[in-house]
């Protein structure tokens, strides 16, 4: 009988290491994830066509009279788009340390191209509106809403260089304003894909490969895959755009996040399920970012200003990135970059216009969160290293004014002469400049959330969980991380304990095994007295 007991209970653990070894999560047929592939397979056909309606049958002399026939018809929506942060350049927000404070791109420096202050003229490309030349913008005149920026489906507009957020003096206002719809990638991208100067420059998850890659690059974004729309994810409700930029946002709200399509369980194994209490899908689905061209991983400004017979000049790498320009300084680029993990609870502080430097590097932005923070989760991220200009006196960073169409305006990159730069900048925005200054080093983090891998990529167990110097986490300390972190007493008492056991149970067994040869023994022994004696008890 106890033979027969062993041999199923054997059997049954025999069976369930094979169902373990062989059943994967693969074979399991996810119903919400196909739900979810199904809904956004059906792209959304417009019931209008723009192009037969009467008010646009003309021809138009400014990109504002194509607003006027916009708000004509969509009455009110200007208003929606007046109340955004891609009109404003601010959000009035509670930031921890600081209270309520509006910020933005009027008052946020950055490290990259520093700030928009005093370069309104060539900055404004990447504003929703027309004829920002300085920082006297009419807010509130609606006749300046570009509606074709976002809305163009024609892939025809373009905003011109250096002119104020008017578009290109090639472009078709009839044709544009008779092809508007539903924004598509390219419509985000132009702004998105290029700010900080050229392509994937700032995000490094962000670049205009993804308007035609493969899932390889990005699983939702690939035209061999769902090919989504940034708008599928980043809704909006009455041009209230849902996601958080944070090298200017501030706050935990309205983000665009995961777990609103997937939910917080999207998976059949409950450890992995339980990981998202403390670590972001993005953490684990996003092992590289930068997968097709590189980003900018360091701008020093310190190296600007160079001239070749009395010329600026430029320097390239041999994948065409560049290297040096006499305008910005030089550069640092990677490709397949592995990100960086922080703890991250989706709200962040900023320097802004005048804040005293108080630490070196100064933290562009601070990107708050701690393993005792409920709402913080380990995110991957982009840092951005650099150097820019400040002021040695006040201790404060410098607002230059680099952007210019002519010679003698203080304009560094057409005088290259920092003082004046400086002086003109500092003038614009309020503050003061003793004359003095220098550069300093900075650091910018940029959370990354696009680039998604195909689930065969994704972060395996080991990179994180292990002792090795370049596991992923290794520099993210304050928590235990099972696998990485060890105590040595704590470690050796664990390893008596258990060889302990081990011997207890190795002994208990041999005891065990003693006893029944000696009863075996004892039993022969009484057969045998018993055959001699005839007697049976």
């Amino acid at each position: 009988m106890k033979r027969t007991i062993l041999t199923v209970i054997l059997s049954v653990i025999a069976i369930l290491v094979l169902i373990n070894l062989f059943n994967t999560e693969d074979e399991y047929y996810n119903l919400k994830l196909e739900e979810l592939k199904q809904e956004y397979a059906i792209k959304p056909v417009s019931s209008i066509n723009h192009s037969l309606l009467p008010q646009l049958q003309r021809e138009f002399a400014t990109p504002q009279e194509v607003t006027e026939s916009c708000i004509g018809c969509h009455t009110e929506r200007h208003k929606e788009v007046m109340n955004s942060a891609h009109w404003n350049w601010e959000r009035v927000s509670y930031v921890e340390g600081r209270g309520l404070a509006a910020a933005g791109k009027k008052n946020v420096l950055n490290n990259f191209c520093l700030g928009a202050q005093s370069n309104e003229l060539a900055c404004a490309k990447c504003h929703i509106g027309y004829g920002m030349t300085n920082d006297h913008y009419d807010y509130n005149n609606a006749r300046n809403v570009d509606c074709m920026v976002c809305h163009d489906n024609s892939d025809l507009y373009l905003k011109g260089a250096s002119t104020a957020g008017y578009p290109d003096r090639e472009v078709n206002l009839t044709l544009v304003a008779q092809s508007v719809g539903t924004p598509d990638k390219i419509n985000c991208g132009s702004c998105h894909f290029y700010s900080g100067g050229g392509n994937n420059v700032k995000h490094g998850d962000l670049e205009a490969a993804q308007l035609a890659c493969d899932r390889e690059v990005d699983v939702h974004m690939a035209a061999n895959g769902m090919n989504m729309s940034c708008v599928e994810c980043h809704a909006g409700e009455n041009h209230q755009i849902k996601g958080r930029l944070y090298s200017v946002s501030s706050t935990n709200t309205n983000r665009a996040t995961c777990e609103q399509c997937h939910t917080s369980t999207p998976h059949f194994d409950d450890i992995l399920n339980r990981h998202n209490a403390k670590v972001s899908c993005q953490a684990c689905h996003i092992p590289e970012y930068a997968k097709v061209n590189p980003t900018k991983m360091a701008w020093y400004w310190s190296d600007a200003g160079k001239l070749r017979n009395g010329e600026p000049f430029q320097e390239f790498n041999s994948d065409s990135t560049q290297e040096y320009q006499s305008i910005k300084g030089s550069f640092t680029w990677a490709k397949n970059v592995k990100p960086d993990y922080i703890w991250f609870n989706g709200t962040a502080d900023h320097y802004l216009l005048g804040d005293t430097i108080k630490s070196v590097p100064v933290q562009m932005n601070t990107l708050f969160g701690s393993h005792e923070d409920p709402e913080s989760k380990i995110f991957p991220v982009k840092i951005h290293l650099g150097d820019q200009i400040y002021d040695k006196k006040y201790n404060i960073l410098i607002q230059p004014k680099v952007f210019a169409e002519n010679k003698g305006d203080s304009a560094y990159w057409k005088d290259f002469n920092w003082e004046t730069a400086s002086a003109a900048g500092m003038k614009r925005v309020g503050l003061p400049f003793s004359g003095e200054y220098g550069f300093v080093e900075t650091e910018m983090y940029w959370p990354i959330n696009h680039m998604v891998a195909p689930k065969e990529h994704t972060v395996g167990c080991a990179e994180c969980h292990t002792r090795s110097d370049d596991g992923r986490l290794a520099s993210l300390a304050g928590f235990y991380l099972p696998g990485r972190d060890y105590n040595k007493p704590l470690d050796f008492l664990g390893t008596l304990m258990f060889f302990g056991a081990l011997a207890g149970v190795i002994v208990h067994a041999a005891i065990r095994i003693l006893i029944s040869i000696r009863r075996k023994e004892y039993d022969t022994d009484i057969i045998d007295y018993q055959n001699k004696t005839g007697i049976k008890e």
